[in-house]
């Protein structure tokens, strides 16, 4: 069948994964094993097609009503009805705005900071000077709790002298907030988030030191109020630190029903999912020995999907009341948009996600994009 009903019979999925309810008795830190087609509970991840030759003749209507398969994407025109923003730098972060139509979306090596929305062209907003080295570069982006009336977003950056969180305000250049976590060769990335109570949680690597000292702001899970400074309710109220034990975080994800919130992480040996908790982080509530390149996160009702950048893939867990994952995972949108990475929970619900595949891919003339995840409207279609 065409691409148009392959990628709405994905987002059907992603739907089915997301919105369902997991009642599978096995619990606890699970590691990522490859499922048989019929095997287990859920019958196995489904399987998303990989794409095949277009036919040369015309296809009979699909079962949504469309006609046929479509066109791959033509320069900048992308038929996907998924696809919001085409022709972007590889996409570093994205924070979806009240209207749920459009976003605010960060281009990790340029800075530029570019509002889009499905059917208008990519605007700039602004451009953040930013060093892109050690996997730097912009990589968080978020907006201020109180957005609508503030216009305020925070955004995660590298500079050739620190990580830093900055505030940005329309028609001023970006206002430091916190400054001095360390950079190094590597692991420069970092990744933001709001929590229940309206504090910033920022996610920093371990620039290469190893074992970053107690004292030091890399490696770490901070906690901070819009101003900088430690968050009410922190460990030690003195310090911004509210966890440790961090060395490539990739995305932060806040559940909004349970308050739970969750950190991927980019280690040597594996990646890895932590519940976050204040002082040292647990064990992983989550490996991937495989290490597939976790990414951005999106949790929601007790399910956690994350992007994987080199397995071109959406992997979705779901946990029980006590954050304890249980039942099979599924592997979703395999090899539909690429390298998956950053990703986000929009104000309706949805999920958006942007790709990197100008980063060591294959791009596609339209790349590199982001896409939202829509379930399937009446008559099936998907555009808003």
């Amino acid at each position: 069948m065409g691409g148009r009903v392959r990628r709405a019979a994905a987002a059907a999925l992603l739907v089915l994964a997301l919105g369902g309810c997991a009642t599978f008795p096995e619990q606890g830190p699970r590691e990522w094993r490859e499922q048989m087609e019929g095997a287990g509970e859920l019958g196995g991840p489904p399987v998303v097609p990989e794409d095949t030759p277009q036919p040369q003749t015309p296809a009979p209507p699909g079962p949504e009503g469309q006609s046929g398969p479509q066109e791959p994407p033509t320069g900048c025109q992308d038929p996907d009805p998924q696809v919001v923003a085409t022709c972007l730098e590889p996409v570093g972060a994205i924070a979806v705005l009240p209207d749920a139509t459009s976003a605010l979306v960060g281009e990790r090596q340029t800075g530029r900071v570019l509002r889009v929305q499905q059917g208008s062209e990519p605007r700039l907003v602004t451009t953040i000077p930013v060093d892109p080295t050690g996997g730097g570069g912009l990589t968080g982006l978020v907006l201020s709790p109180s957005y609508i009336e503030d216009q305020l977003v925070y955004a995660y950056i590298t500079t050739p002298e620190d990580n830093r969180v900055v505030r940005l305000a329309a028609g001023e250049p970006p206002k430091p907030v916190l400054t001095g976590i360390p950079r190094g060769p590597i692991n420069n990335g970092g990744a933001l988030a709001v929590d229940e109570d309206g504090s910033l949680l920022v996610a920093t690597g371990n620039a290469g030191l190893g074992t970053p000292p107690p004292d030091s702001l890399a490696g770490k899970l901070l906690r901070i109020d819009l101003q900088g400074r430690p968050a009410k309710g922190n460990p030690d109220p003195l310090s911004p630190t509210m966890s440790s034990g961090l060395q490539s975080p990739g995305g932060i994800c806040v559940d909004p029903r349970r308050g739970a919130a969750w950190v991927t992480d980019r280690r040597a040996g594996e990646d890895v999912l932590h519940l976050i908790v204040p002082g040292q982080l647990p064990p992983p509530a989550w490996r991937w020995p495989d290490r597939p390149g976790v990414a951005g996160c999106m949790a929601q009702d007790g399910a956690v999907a994350v992007a994987q950048v080199r397995q071109q893939s959406l992997f979705v867990i779901r946990s029980d009341a006590k954050n304890a994952f249980v039942g099979a995972p599924e592997t979703l949108l395999q090899e539909t948009y690429g390298r998956l990475s950053a990703a986000t929970l929009a104000p309706d619900g949805l999920l958006w996600l942007g790709t990197v595949n100008k980063a060591g891919g294959r791009p596609v003339p339209s790349d590199d994009r982001v896409i939202r995840i829509q379930p399937l409207a009446a008559g099936g279609d998907n555009r808003q």
